[in-house]
């Protein structure tokens, strides 16, 4: 099984970054985390430009979303959202219109931030885009407040509680993932 993992920070030392590194270790056996790192390359969404030629590096956003069997975001909060360039990637996801690369694949979002309350709203935000692209949104969050005091040597060192809280988010992801196999399994069988 293939998580992507998606930081929404474009900085070298992302403590989102790190914190998708965090997850990469509590995941189950036979479950990786393939990190996309791309991000600071995708466009401005731009419907002419989507219309005349999509741009190679979005089609291959869409074929590691849609290749991947479930998304994980770790995603900073910009003024109570998402940053930008995060939010321009999964409009790319979104296209073309009814296609979305996401359309029922399992979804979670998680943050750390500078600020005491842990990118709660980006989450909350990611999540609502999520499931608009149509995915299969984990509703559970893990906010990370005050980032930097638990960043040490590119490590984000989590507390007991938000170890936890990233373990539930994850076997709660995983197992949406083999929820969907099993259906799709079924039906194949039926068919």
């Amino acid at each position: 099984m293939r998580v992507l993992g998606i930081s929404g920070s474009l900085r070298r030392d992302s403590y989102n970054s790190a914190l998708l590194r965090a997850a990469a270790e509590r995941l189950p056996a036979g479950v990786e985390l393939v990190e996309y790192e791309r991000l600071r390359e995708i466009p401005p969404y731009d419907a002419d430009s989507e219309a005349e030629a999509t741009p190679e590096v979005v089609r291959e956003l869409r074929d590691a979303v849609r290749s991947a069997d479930a998304v994980l975001i770790a995603t900073p909060e910009y003024n109570h959202s998402l940053p930008g360039q995060l939010k321009n990637a999964l409009d790319w996801v979104s296209r073309p219109a009814g296609e979305s690369a996401l359309m029922g694949k399992p979804a979670a979002a998680i943050g750390a931030s500078t600020g005491m309350f842990g990118a709660v709203w980006a989450q909350a935000e990611a999540r609502k885009v999520l499931g608009a692209l149509g995915g299969r949104v984990v509703e559970g969050e893990l906010p990370v407040p005050r980032a930097q005091e638990q960043f040490e040597d590119g490590r984000l060192e989590l507390t007991a509680e938000q170890s936890q809280q990233l373990e539930e988010i994850l076997a709660e992801l995983v197992s949406e993932v083999e929820e969907l196999q099993t259906v799709l399994a079924q039906q194949s069988v039926a068919a």
